[in-house]
């Protein structure tokens, strides 16, 4: 495995613990998504996951998306945003979004956006991208990507609170499908 593929395996490992299923290797994040390093490392090689200080630096620092932040101290970590873990509340602060925002899907989920707009599901948050390359990439994840412009500076005078993570990317609980301009 070359080491770019070890930090590709990491980060999704680390998606998986701190974003969505912490049981699976028998730790609890607290309220506010955090888990102590050297716990992290520990239940994780106890479960065959080979994990060190070193690789979970690296991927910190190599994360294009920025998934995963550290502590002031160092000592925890925890995911950005993305969580569907119950209980975790990540304390966004409210900011105002620029004028338009995009969100990148594919054409299977076009119609129930047309229907209803963009809802957060399992996830604390409906994810919005700055830019259209950066929804491009995320939509692209399952299939060909489709980009959808999202009105936001008009949202938020609407009344919707939007919150900007510390890695970019903004976060708003539901776009009703006012909001949303489809191509084409």
């Amino acid at each position: 495995m070359t080491s770019n593929d070890k930090i590709v395996s990491t980060s999704k490992f680390l998606s998986l613990v701190l974003r969505h299923r912490p049981e699976v290797i028998g730790v609890k994040l607290d309220r506010e998504g955090w888990l102590g390093i050297d716990e992290l490392i520990r239940q994780a090689n106890a479960r065959g996951k080979t994990l060190t200080l070193e690789l979970l630096h690296d991927v910190v620092a190599t994360n294009d998306k920025k998934r995963f932040a550290l502590s002031d101290d160092g000592l925890r970590i925890r995911a950005s945003q993305g969580h569907s873990v119950s209980g975790v509340e990540l304390k966004f602060e409210r900011k105002s979004p620029p004028k338009i925002l995009y969100h990148g899907t594919v054409a299977a989920f076009l119609e129930g956006i047309r229907a209803t707009g963009l809802h957060k599901r399992s996830r604390h948050h409906v994810h919005l991208s700055p830019d259209e390359e950066t929804a491009k990439r995320v939509g692209s994840r399952r299939g060909k990507p489709i980009i959808l412009r999202v009105a936001a500076e008009a949202m938020h005078r609407d009344g919707h609170q939007f919150y900007l993570s510390a890695n970019g990317v903004w976060l708003v609980d539901a776009v009703p499908a006012t909001y949303l301009t489809f191509p084409g």
